[in-house]
């Protein structure tokens, strides 16, 4: 596979720095079910990296001390961690918001059968990959059979309560492009899939997220072979809107490895880009229990471009909503 790291350091992203902390985003493992082309982390059924208890063990005693509200789990599959239920019923416990990023299919398999009646008795949030609401689109994405499986896996948690009227049960989607192209408009497309989801498949949900292929791991690999890396990356820089930088995920989100070592987010998980410390060395969570992050300076190449390209891209959708960006557009 194509490394990206060293084609991430000439054009120039502005410093920014870090707000008040309000998400911890741990990733249990790059071992999953799946082994999607868009996927940042190069996930799949042959990766073994997963985080031990002694790790876990690290986040809650984090999540304790520093009082972050919310805990966003992802992989690979978070739920192949041996570990996943344990942590989950911890930080509710702690009265912590948890975040559940799910790739549906694991809700059939073996051994997980009833994952979906956890997630619900706990109260998770459920951010789910669907790529397309075309069965075509998915099927090439992530794998023959996965759509149908997704839809299967929604109609499981529709059953739930989860993405239902009048249930406090949350279940978002996630868009992700097929190619190197951004997202098209966040509002519209949820509005499509809304109404094709239920009118095709009876399937419901609260939201969906639009996120940008980021040029790193195997999709940026998939760029560089076919010769498309640096067309892409044109692509993301031309549509630099600096009034998203306020809203950066990694200014108020840090993120956790398999290890416990920190990153200003999973995509600099990725590149191997630890965040900023003041003893120059890659930090773990346990030198992080007492120290405040507010003011930190965040390590930025130029992934973080796409992130800023357009609309805007975070863990949490669109940074601008539909009717901002046609403001943009209208003021030239």
């Amino acid at each position: 596979m194509h490394a990206t790291v060293h084609l991430m350091k000439s054009r120039g992203f502005p410093g920014i720095r870090r707000k008040p902390l309000e998400t911890l985003q741990v990733n249990l493992g790059y071992k999953c079910n799946q082994a999607c082309l868009h996927c940042h982390v190069n996930a799949g059924p042959t990766r073994m990296e997963t985080m031990a208890a002694g790790t876990v063990a690290d986040v809650l005693a984090y999540l304790k001390t520093s009082r972050v509200g919310t805990l966003d789990l992802t992989g690979g599959a978070p739920e192949l961690n041996a570990h996943f239920r344990k942590l989950v019923c911890a930080a509710r416990a702690l009265g912590v918001r948890v975040i559940d990023r799910c790739n549906l299919t694991i809700l059939l398999e073996p051994g997980h059968e009833d994952l979906g009646k956890f997630l619900a008795a706990h109260q998770v949030e459920i951010m789910a990959s669907l790529p397309c609401y075309s069965q075509d689109n998915v099927d090439e994405q992530r794998g023959a059979g996965v759509f149908e499986k997704s839809i299967l896996a929604l109609r499981s948690l529709n059953a739930l309560g989860y993405g239902t009227p009048g249930s406090d049960l949350i279940l978002n989607l996630v868009y992700n492009p097929l190619g190197p192209s951004l997202p098209p408009g966040q509002e519209k497309l949820e509005a499509d899939y809304q109404r094709l989801l239920w009118e095709k498949h009876g399937v419901l949900f609260n939201r969906l997220f639009t996120l940008a292929n980021m040029p790193i791991q195997r999709f940026g690999s998939t760029l560089i072979s076919k010769g498309r890396f640096e067309e892409y990356m044109d692509l993301l820089v031309a549509s630099f809107q600096s009034s998203n930088l306020d809203s950066l995920m990694c200014r108020s989100l840090v993120s956790v490895d398999w290890q416990g070592f920190v990153y200003d987010c999973d995509f600099n998980q990725m590149l191997g880009l630890p965040l900023a410390h003041s003893s120059g060395a890659r930090p773990h969570l346990r030198d992080l229990m007492e120290h405040n992050l507010d003011g930190n300076p965040i390590v930025v190449r130029d992934h973080c471009y796409g992130c800023t390209a357009g609309q805007g891209s975070s863990c949490g959708g669109a940074l601008r909503s539909g009717t901002a960006e046609k403001a943009l557009a209208a003021a030239g």
